[in-house]
């Protein structure tokens, strides 16, 4: 029985170093692949004619303002007002009647300047998977400029590109380390599970119709 137990263990052991070198390698392959493609500068940015907003909360938990969410409308408005870009989706997570991160960014844009007919929401950008997926599938986009932080967009372009899509990332600030060691720590696993999708072909959890983008 102990030697049944043992070797129970040392399986159990083997496959958790090789998650651990698996989470580890597809960390290292999809920053390796997407780092030509992101940017902090709207110099460096091709132009396209749309830019593929992530969503995020506008607040936290705590109730204080989400400093992920406020860098990427900046960034977003320097995108745009920089005259990269023409037009940007929205996406993200409107799963319940009080949390709506698609309308929060199209008021918080709105705010700074930009038009409310150059704004399209995706209510259904429950995933980044789902958010780049149906920026091809729904919107008719094969070119596009992606905007989050810098570890998001590693994911969110790798993503786009292995969905044929010619995508680019435009880096909103970063928060300090310790504000986003949570958020830094899933998104290891995030990386992971990005294979994990490939593989199986995993698709968005909503489709729709196409809705055509001038």
């Amino acid at each position: 029985m102990q030697k049944i137990i043992k070797n129970i263990f040392k399986i159990f052991l083997l496959l958790f170093v090789a998650g651990i070198i698996f989470i580890a390698w597809a960390n290292y392959s999809i920053k390796k692949e997407s780092e030509a493609f992101l940017f902090y500068s709207t110099k460096d940015v091709p132009q396209a004619k749309t830019a593929l907003l992530l969503g995020t909360g506008k607040t936290l938990s705590n109730g204080m303002p989400n400093a992920y969410f406020y860098n990427r409308i900046k960034a977003a408005t320097d995108l745009y007002k920089s005259g990269k870009i023409q037009y940007i989706i929205v996406s993200g997570d409107n799963s319940t009647k009080d949390y709506n991160e698609p309308e929060d960014m199209l008021l918080t844009l709105m705010q700074q300047g930009i038009p409310q007919d150059k704004i399209i929401m995706d209510h259904a950008g429950f995933r980044t998977l789902d958010s780049v997926v149906r920026a091809k599938e729904i919107f008719g986009q094969t070119k596009l400029v992606i905007i989050s932080q810098k570890f998001h967009n590693e994911r969110a372009v790798f993503l786009a590109r292995k969905n044929g899509m010619e995508a680019f990332g435009y880096n909103a600030a970063d928060v300090n380390k310790y504000a986003g060691l949570k958020t830094n720590m899933r998104e290891y696993l995030a990386k992971a599970k990005v294979y994990w999708d490939l593989i199986f072909g995993v698709e968005p959890k909503f489709g729709g119709e196409k809705i055509i983008i001038p």
